[in-house]
């Protein structure tokens, strides 16, 4: 039985994981409370300084869900709320990558592999185009 090899690296462990999120939200977050201070700062509070705050978090939704069996129209749900709940998801799942500890999507179901080894039991890998 041939033992599936994803990556030079073993899964991370929660610690590191958590690190990696923090600062993949912290990444997106610093720049859109920035940019909407500045529009706030110019035009005032209002409707135009919330788009400016939601725009950030959005377009890094819309750039990294589908690295994380989301799809980029979930970037939408920042205009509603539950962005806030999705981006924290999608930066946990990213930090583990290439492996995947969650189920994939039904349209990733054909390309995705259950990995065998001891190291690896329990984990998706999901080919990139270089493999």
């Amino acid at each position: 039985m041939a033992v599936d090899p994803p990556s030079s690296r073993s899964p991370l462990d929660r610690v590191p994981r958590m690190l990696i999120t923090a600062l993949l939200v912290l990444g997106v977050a610093v720049p859109a409370l920035m940019i909407r201070e500045l529009i706030e700062a110019r035009t005032g509070d209002g409707p135009l300084a919330d788009l400016g705050f939601i725009a950030v978090p959005a377009a890094a939704t819309a750039w990294l869900a589908p690295r994380a069996s989301y799809r980029r129209r979930d970037a939408l749900l920042w205009l509603v709320g539950p962005g806030l709940y999705i981006f924290p998801i999608i930066a946990w799942r990213l930090a583990f990558l290439p492996y995947r500890d969650w189920k994939p999507r039904p349209d990733e179901a054909s390309r995705v592999r259950w990995l065998r080894g001891l190291q690896h039991a329990g984990l998706w890998y999901l080919p990139g185009k270089a493999d």
